[in-house]
């Protein structure tokens, strides 16, 4: 993403925010594909002007603008369904909040109680932040079809978030972890390929969770992983995800789709033959950990962050990893440098003079 606007921490865990950055005026996950404050649409579509608020006088801001203002967002700036579904989200909590007040009679000092609210209930900062950008989307939106004539949501002000560095699992620790299912266990090849995949690709599991049979190319040693803003990239597959995959293609996938019709085109399925979602992803993630003895606050986002980091403490090109991880922004993928304590040990050893 573009780095004007708001300062923002690198990466958020998959299912929480779902952004790998936030901006002041166009908030998560948008900059790069509308521009509503120039009027632009985003995506190639045609400029629309603003609205006086005169000529739809009396109209009141109902929860029914929630609902189109999603399909906009949907149809017109083709915005995937997990930033879709954030920003929903957002604004229904906003209309909780509102509680039959009128949007257009708001006033700044009202829209900082809301800030306030909002921290009153423990969200993190991140999911703070990433509100007040929901709320300014909205409100511009609002000016556009006419019901607003200033946004104030503009003038409200974000807590800084500081970049954090990321959990990251020893070579050794992900070993044991990819491990875990074992011979006889119920669907313990559809796991194991599973955890090879994303530590073989970094790929996030909503990504694993959408692969599809076409996209998985054993023979080549690569699949094509469809990320955020629905791009697409080409991404390794090491030998032992290879294995592992065609183990589970061959011997349990079969079993697991022979009752469905039509057959499935997703590569991994649930016990019914359905697509394996995201949040079963994450609580399969979280059994395994447990019995691998990693700590609780770990999750299948920890694998993608211990993908990027072994690759560079290997010598890696910083834009190779790049571009395996589907980062807009190298400085997104820069945090990574900072992660591996023996690159750090080595340099100062090499360049410092009492090293």
């Amino acid at each position: 993403m573009d780095q004007a606007g708001l300062a923002v921490r690198t990466k958020s865990p998959e299912g929480t925010d779902g952004f790998d950055r936030y901006q002041a005026a166009t908030g998560p996950g948008i900059s790069r594909q509308i521009r509503l404050s120039d009027g632009n649409t985003g995506m190639g579509g045609p400029r629309r002007k603003l609205l006086k608020p005169s000529a739809v006088a009396g109209r009141a801001v109902t929860g029914r603008w929630i609902e189109s203002f999603v399909d906009y967002l949907r149809s017109e700036c083709h915005l995937s369904a997990n930033t879709v579904a954030a920003y929903h989200r957002d604004l229904r909590r906003f209309y909780s909040w509102l509680a039959g007040r009128r949007v257009a009679q708001l006033s700044i000092q009202e829209l900082a109680d809301y800030v306030a609210w909002l921290n009153k209930r423990k969200l993190a900062p991140a999911s703070v932040a990433r509100h007040i950008a929901s709320l300014r989307v909205f409100f511009r939106y609002l000016q556009l079809e006419g019901l607003l004539e200033d946004n104030l949501a503009e003038l409200l002000g974000s807590q800084k978030l500081w970049e954090r560095v990321p959990h990251v699992l020893s070579p050794a620790t992900v070993g044991k972890l990819l491990e875990t299912p074992r011979p006889g266990e119920p669907h313990w090849r559809r796991d194991r390929a599973l955890l090879e995949l994303l530590y073989a690709t970094g790929c996030r599991a909503s990504e694993v969770s959408n692969l599809t049979l076409q996209q998985v190319h054993l023979d080549q040693g690569h699949c094509v992983c469809r990320g955020k803003g629905d791009k697409e990239r080409v991404v390794p597959l090491g030998r032992r995800a290879i294995l592992a995959v065609r183990d589970y293609l061959a011997k349990e996938r079969p079993k697991l789709v022979a009752h469905v019709s039509p057959a499935p085109g997703w590569l991994l399925v649930s016990t019914r033959g359905r697509r394996l979602r995201r949040e079963r992803i994450w609580e399969l993630f979280k059994r395994f950990a447990a019995r691998a003895g990693i700590a609780a606050e770990m999750s299948p986002h920890t694998l993608r962050h211990s993908f990027a980091t072994h690759l560079l403490a290997g010598g890696a090109d910083l834009r190779q990893v790049q571009e395996m991880l589907g980062h807009a922004s190298i400085a997104t993928t820069q945090i990574y440098t900072h992660v591996d304590p023996s690159r750090l040990k080595a340099v100062h050893k090499q360049f410092h003079p009492r090293g």
